[in-house]
């Protein structure tokens, strides 16, 4: 009974201390900050914060703003104290707090800053895609192109086989099937986008497709896929998640060996679990396996933090993150948490 008191203790001071986790300033905080183009909001909440993931927290804005997270270059940043909390406000060119009054409202020509270098997960934001195993093989493929060629690009014309998806098409590839390391369920299957193009006629199953634009050269067995015309969002922000999850990184982008800063991860956890566009997640280097020399046991040593990554593009089992800090190599198959 006293083990299993201790064992509750321990458990409930525990979950106290991640439900009351709270912003943490750097030493060496600056109290004023004009926001130049380039900058992301992490980078900005990095200058600030020792977690950048809380920025919402310390962002003070009016209630009416429609989108208090429209950061743009030039802005001015200050740091300011509101009931002995710090905020973070924008203000105006004489260093006074922005008054927010009624007035005829315009838009910006210039673009808000997003959360994160949008061009390290452009293609995963607006083509690629995870898909079932049934809808990519009953999808039209392609046969080949004009005069019998294998290999084309955009502004070629190819044919392919199969019932019309739309009149707009993207053309995909099979690319990785995502397999749970822990349970071996299986997660989804990657469909990389190669190229867009446009059906100019149907003749019975066979279809002409015009490509207007390639990012890989399209080959004979690629397949046909309605073209969602996604737009890259750049609207989330960083953010921890609001249920304690644990996964793994279980693939990277590229095909490279080892994971450092800014290569594009999957990991093996998705919205069933909780997780959402802008959340956190801390990276844990897997501890190295020891044989004991007492023993003569395996030994897995503990896992260290060695990064953090945000996740970008969400799924029901599993979802891509990029990652935006690596003290060390990382590898597949370390561990992703609560940061």
């Amino acid at each position: 009974m006293r083990k299993l008191l201790y064992a509750l203790a321990a458990t409930m001071l525990l979950a106290t201390s991640w439900a009351q986790a709270a912003p943490e300033l750097r030493p060496d905080h600056p109290e004023r900050y004009t926001v130049v183009k380039g900058d992301t909001l992490w980078d900005i909440s990095g200058r600030f914060l020792s977690n950048p993931w809380y920025w919402p927290e310390i962002w003070h804005v009016n209630p009416q703003v429609a989108n208090p997270h429209l950061i743009y270059p030039g802005d001015r940043l200050a740091l300011v104290y509101i009931d002995g909390k710090p905020r973070l406000t924008k203000v105006a060119s004489n260093n006074g707090v922005v008054k927010l009054s009624p007035e005829i409202r315009s838009e910006r020509i210039d673009t808000p800053i997003p959360a994160i270098p949008l061009d390290a997960i452009s293609s995963f934001l607006t083509d690629t895609r995870i898909v079932s195993p049934e809808l990519i093989n009953e999808a039209p493929y392609v046969l080949e192109g004009v005069d019998g060629r294998i290999v084309n690009g955009a502004g070629d014309r190819v044919y392919a086989r199969g019932e019309k998806p739309a009149d707009k098409v993207g053309v995909f590839r099979r690319s990785t099937e995502f397999v749970d390391p822990d349970t071996g369920e299986f997660l989804g299957l990657e469909a990389r986008s190669i190229a867009r193009g446009d059906v100019a006629a149907e003749n019975g199953d066979v279809l002409t497709v015009d490509l207007t634009s390639s990012s890989e050269e399209v080959r004979v067995g690629d397949r046909l896929l309605v073209n969602e015309d996604r737009r890259l969002t750049t609207s989330f922000t960083p953010s921890s998640p609001s249920e304690k999850i644990e996964g793994k990184m279980i693939s990277v982008d590229g095909g490279v060996t080892q994971i450092g800063q800014y290569n594009v991860v999957a990991i093996n956890r998705g919205s069933r679990e909780g997780l959402e566009a802008g959340n956190v997640m801390a990276i844990l280097k897997s501890g190295n396996l020891v044989r004991d020399p007492v023993t003569n046991e395996t030994v897995e040593l503990p896992s260290e933090r060695a990064g953090l990554l945000m996740v970008f593009q969400v799924y029901e089992k599993m979802s891509y993150g990029l990652v935006l800090q690596a003290t060390r190599a990382l590898s597949v198959g370390d561990k992703v948490t609560n940061p």
